[in-house]
């Protein structure tokens, strides 16, 4: 299972540039001027993941695979877009297909930058799509509103349980608060996800700052960081053009050495990512043997079957045990062989919540 984050944000905030950076290509044209991105580009990534390395060389893997993470490069938004300003038809339709929204703020001065709004204010800029988003919603749910009233009305039962979801939805977005503040019970959540509701996707800010507060942050991302905090979403400071150089470093020595000096430990893919992952409550966990590690994503909450079907769904229809072995327990014992010697390998079954870091050996029968 992959999830992909759409990158947004008004024009001229550093989008483009950032998904350059994180995809290491050039497939988004970071021009100065609005909607240069006119369809969404969409990059596969890595996931860096120190323990894959140290699982392959115990097993003795001939390959090792990582996880991946899909990064969309969405055209940008203006005011209005709801109302079809600017692309914002595409816009909308195109952040509906996304996970997650990394939503890129700028946080920085350059006189050779414009602004689509003429001024340097991140949160205003966040509030102004924000906005956005949210009128899409609300004239979207009042309008299947209507329909599923009259089928309620007629007794339909499938229609009042989603009525009585949408109006969660509507009264959240009525009071100026994006869907995702709404009170969801648990056994309603995919019917919730249904909805396809703009405002109800988690949120990364992602604060774009000049390169020389790059390790700190500056004051406008300080703001923003306080912001982020009452909305409860998440906040990562980069600086996109510092993202944009470190891409074009191949060895690994180099790279970390030009971070080192710019006062970094780590890229901004590095912080993003493990970002995104607690954004969407996202795991790992390993396969490994002689001809290949690899890593895989699933939901925090996935069972043993659920974790089979992601490599492939007869592993979950013919499910019969998992055999277990935790991160920390195979490299103590030096891999599979040492870990069963000392009982650390356990067979799980069905009900099995997979843990961050596990390494399984799926047993099925199709």
């Amino acid at each position: 299972m992959g999830f992909t984050c759409g990158i947004v944000g008004l024009p001229n905030v550093g989008k483009s540039t950032l998904f350059n950076a994180l995809t290491s290509t050039a497939q988004a044209e970071a021009a100065n001027y609005p909607f240069c991105t006119i369809e969404p580009n969409v990059g596969r990534v890595s996931v860096p993941d120190e323990r894959l390395e140290k699982i392959a060389a115990l097993s003795k893997s001939a390959q090792v695979i990582p996880t991946y993470l899909d990064f969309a490069d969405i055209a940008g938004l203006v005011r209005g877009a709801s109302k079809g300003e600017g692309l914002g038809n595409q816009f909308l339709g195109h952040i509906r297909e996304v996970d997650a929204i990394v939503h890129v703020l700028r946080c920085f001065e350059d006189e050779n930058i414009t602004h689509v709004e003429g001024r340097i204010d991140p949160i205003a800029d966040a509030e102004t799509v924000e906005t956005e988003l949210m009128i899409a919603d609300l004239e979207s749910l009042e309008r299947r509103a209507d329909a599923l009233g009259k089928k309620a009305k007629g007794g339909d039962r499938d229609s009042k349980a989603q009525l009585e979801l949408m109006q969660r939805a509507l009264d959240a977005l009525r009071d100026g608060r994006p869907a995702r503040t709404a009170d969801v019970p648990e056994d309603d959540l995919r019917a919730w996800q249904g909805l396809q509701l703009l405002t109800a996707k988690p949120v990364l800010y992602v604060c774009n700052v000049e390169e020389n507060s790059a390790a700190d942050g500056n004051a406008a991302s300080a703001a923003v960081a306080a912001w982020a905090a009452e909305q409860g979403a998440g906040c990562v400071v980069i600086a996109a053009a510092i993202e944009a150089e470190v891409a074009q470093i191949e060895d690994p020595e180099d790279r970390t050495a030009f971070l080192a000096e710019m006062g970094l430990t780590e890229t901004g893919l590095t912080r993003i990512i493990r970002a995104g992952y607690d954004l969407l409550a996202l795991i790992t966990y390993f396969t490994s043997g002689p001809k290949e590690t690899r890593a895989w994503t699933v939901r925090q909450d996935a069972k043993a079957p659920e974790a089979a079907g992601v490599i492939h769904t007869d592993f979950e229809r013919g499910f019969i045990r998992a055999e277990t072995i935790g991160y920390d327990d195979f490299i103590a014992c030096g891999g599979e062989a040492g870990a069963k010697e000392a009982g650390k390998m356990r067979s799980e079954g069905r009900d099995y919540q997979v843990r961050d870091g596990d390494i399984l050996l799926f047993r099925f029968n199709v």
